[in-house]
């Protein structure tokens, strides 16, 4: 849960009340040994070549809703120099531009979060060790879109869970089958999809699946997921229809009773919303819902949302409910996708083994005039707030990775935007580390998962003055991503980039890419590079 529950409030208020219809590789969920029995294929659909005649900058109307999103400026190090935030491992964003750049269209800016784009891909951090549910890497390399800046990459790696250690599950499916539902990428999706995962639940799991649109219904009542009754759930999924409007907040109170009819004390229980977040029937006390989610999230009952579809889907009111529910949020646009979440991603995604994990860079004056945090906005928290553990924060899944980035203005620079006189009544004065090879102090702060007390990290990280040259690919593909993203949301602080540079940089920082996800973001750069040309985009000259 990050906290943001009077957002959700207003949200839940207007959305309940309204009448109509409308990154990370970890372990499998299946043991070693037991593949699908019908595997998708082992890459990803690629991003299709758009054709750009009358391609559009921006996407016709549509009933889509998206949270606003006010890029981070710059601080200075000498008045600010404390940045807090909470981590995301959210994916949501990455998966749903790329269904709008195929579509022919660039998508809104808010459409675009960053941290979401960048933390899709897996990277190769180092496994923790001494026990730490996760290692902290950082790296320091040149700034892509801005000469004479400092990029700083901070990465958080899970530790791996085998599958065969995997606790028991206790899963309800919560599933919108109201008539926004009908199309073949909505409902029709969420069957496949869990035709892919059903198969690989162990008999000591339990699976539930409820169905909600005019009424909530319990179409498969909590069971254990033997042979005979894994067949059970698959005949009763290819049956789903849709039809009606959105009830969701019964479905949602009617999958919380069947996760606690099940509760394993020792294992992991969590409902999983499958929706395009049209809700539109429902109780009237938006209050209670919140605190129906946060009360079972604090109870250890987690809930992750898969938003499905296009045209009506309420990206900002699904992020929302899973930071209340303690849960991730993630989109799935196809059913390779679906394969990536329900397969090579559900053992993290179910797997928490850090949570209210949050991090607190204190930047050296002596040797940063200034920095902005790369994306991350609606995760910000205050510097009292990292020492607080009442404070909730992002959770971390066995195996997930975690990335952030900073661009950083060195001392004796001019911070772009930035126009501060200097204190009349107080002077710092620096201490002996500032004068040291301290660049910053990171700082982390998690709780293991049934912990009410943090536990602190800190890292001191130097600057070596490293080229790109020797930078780890992991870092420059990483950021190729987040200049992606910059140009995305046509940032004032990319005005220095170009597509070119995004995707020659990605282009050789591919690696191995075991899965082809970086071979086909080198595509989508390409498709948005044309359509930007097409709709009349001035392509941002090239750093020479």
């Amino acid at each position: 849960m990050k906290s943001r529950g009077l957002v959700l409030v207003c949200v839940l208020a207007s959305v309940v009340c309204g009448a109509g219809c409308s990154s990370k590789k970890s372990q499998p969920l299946y043991p070693a040994g037991a593949p699908p029995s019908a595997p998708p294929p082992a890459y990803p659909q690629m991003a299709r070549p758009v054709a750009v005649a009358g391609s559009v900058a921006n996407p016709p109307p549509t009933e889509e809703s998206y949270a606003k999103i006010e890029e981070n400026a710059f601080k200075t190090a000498q008045h600010t120099p404390l940045s807090t935030f909470s981590i995301d491992v959210d994916t949501a964003s990455y998966a749903n531009i790329r269904r709008i750049l195929n579509d022919g269209m660039l998508p809104p800016a808010d459409a675009v979060r960053i941290e979401e784009l960048i933390n899709y891909f897996p990277y190769r951090y180092p496994e923790p060790s001494d026990g730490a549910p996760f290692s902290v890497t950082t790296e320091i390399g040149p700034c892509l879109w801005k000469e004479g800046h400092r990029l700083a990459r901070i990465g958080l790696k899970g530790r791996e869970i085998a599958a065969e250690n995997r606790p028991p599950a206790n899963l309800v499916f919560l599933l919108d089958v109201s008539g926004s539902m009908a199309p073949d990428n909505k409902l029709p999706l969420v069957q496949r999809a869990m035709r892919l995962l059903v198969p690989q639940l162990r008999s000591e799991d339990r699976l539930a699946i409820v169905t909600y649109a005019g009424d909530s219904g319990v179409a498969l009542r909590g069971v254990r997921c033997t042979p005979d009754n894994r067949a059970k759930a698959l005949t009763v999924i290819d049956r789903l229809t849709s039809g009606g409007s959105t009830h969701g907040s019964a479905g949602l109170q009617k999958a919380y009773e069947l996760v606690n009819e099940g509760y394993r004390k020792e294992g992991i229980n969590r409902v999983i919303l499958c929706t395009d977040g049209d809700f539109n029937v429902g109780v009237t006390d938006a209050d209670e819902l919140v605190r129906m989610i946060r009360e079972q999230a604090k109870n250890g009952v987690f809930l992750s949302v898969l938003g499905f579809g296009m045209g009506n889907l309420k990206d900002d009111r699904l992020e929302q409910l899973a930071d209340e529910g303690n849960g991730n949020y993630g989109y799935i646009d196809s059913l390779t996708e679906a394969r990536k979440v329900f397969l090579e991603e559900m053992a993290g995604t179910l797997i928490t083994i850090a949570k209210d994990v949050k991090i607190q860079v204190e930047f050296n004056p002596e040797r940063v005039a200034g920095y902005r945090l790369i994306g991350y906005e609606n995760r910000l928290l205050t510097a009292e707030e990292f020492n607080d553990d009442t404070k909730d924060a992002g959770e971390i899944g066995a195996g997930h990775t975690v990335t952030a980035l900073y661009e950083i203005v060195p001392a004796g620079q001019v911070i772009p935007g930035v126009n501060v006189d200097d204190l009349r009544y107080q002077s710092t004065t620096p201490t002996e580390a500032a004068f040291g090879d301290e660049l910053f102090l990171v700082k982390v702060r998690y709780k293991t998962p049934k912990a009410d007390e943090s536990t602190l990290l800190t890292f001191p990280v130097l600057d070596r003055d490293t080229g790109l040259e020797g930078t780890t690919v992991d870092f420059r593909f990483a950021s190729a991503v987040a200049g992606f993203g910059m140009l995305l949301r046509q940032s004032d602080y990319a005005k220095d980039l170009g597509y070119s540079s995004v995707i020659d940089l990605a282009n050789a920082s591919r690696d191995t890419d075991e899965f082809g996800y970086r071979a086909e973001f080198v595509s989508l750069a390409r498709n948005a590079a044309a359509l930007a040309e097409s709709s009349g985009a001035k392509e941002k000259r090239t750093r020479e």
